[in-house]
């Protein structure tokens, strides 16, 4: 399989005021690890990092990622983004094998329109991302489920899910992932037919509706 190849530079220093002073330089401090490899503390560029965003598997991207001459295949594990400015702030990398599954989280899609949705229910998404184990080269680019014949209170559960070769979803056969149920009314539609019979069962037959008070201002 073709691996995304990025560069980044081993750095010495650790701790939060190198770290600014190399977001100030305009890279990335970063930390990559795995089993049978050290963390390694390194740096990279926020242009690398929006390549690896910006592929069709985003953070599931497998990366070739080359420290000081050393290769090392890796997957985007964390990233930390300043939470006001929404740049980001450290990243972590970890080692994996070619030959080994991975375990990762992939985006999860709802295809088509319930039958349900059409008489009048509310389709529920439980999972927006599912966990799945599978060979690096096998990582999907996303899962979907086409749910244009679920009925009302129907449900997908995972042993519903096509999946696609070599990939296995880590979580029990029947837990539902998706469901049409009917629309909840809102708590105030439902208190006013309650108040409603209430204020009739406490007026006399006949009698005027009580004049409604002004509100007098706090002084």
């Amino acid at each position: 399989m073709d691996l995304l190849k990025i560069s980044a530079t081993r750095r010495d220093e650790s701790g939060s005021a190198p770290a600014r002073r190399l977001r100030a330089q305009g890279l990335i401090p970063g930390v990559a690890y795995g089993k049978e490899t050290p963390a390694t503390s390194l740096t990279v560029a926020p242009k690398d990092i929006a390549t690896i965003l910006g592929s069709p598997h985003g953070k599931n991207t497998v990366l070739e990622l080359d420290i000081g001459g050393s290769s090392l295949t890796a997957l985007l594990t964390d990233l930390q983004y300043n939470p006001v400015t929404r740049q980001p702030l450290h990243v972590d990398f970890v080692q994996i094998h070619l030959d080994r599954p991975v375990d990762i989280l992939v985006p999860f899609e709802l295809t088509g329109r319930a039958k349900g949705v059409v008489a009048g229910g509310v389709l529920r998404q439980i999972y927006r991302k599912l966990p799945v184990r599978c060979l690096p080269s096998d990582i999907p680019v996303q899962l979907s489920h086409d749910v244009t014949e679920l009925e009302l209170n129907q449900h997908v559960l995972v042993s519903e899910l096509g999946l696609p070769e070599g990939v296995t979803v880590l979580l029990p056969p029947n837990q539902t992932v998706a469901g049409v149920g009917a629309e909840a009314k809102a708590p105030e539609e439902e208190e006013k037919p309650a108040a409603a019979a209430a204020a009739g069962e406490a007026a006399p037959a006949g009698a005027a509706p009580a004049a409604p008070t002004e509100a007098k201002p706090t002084p």
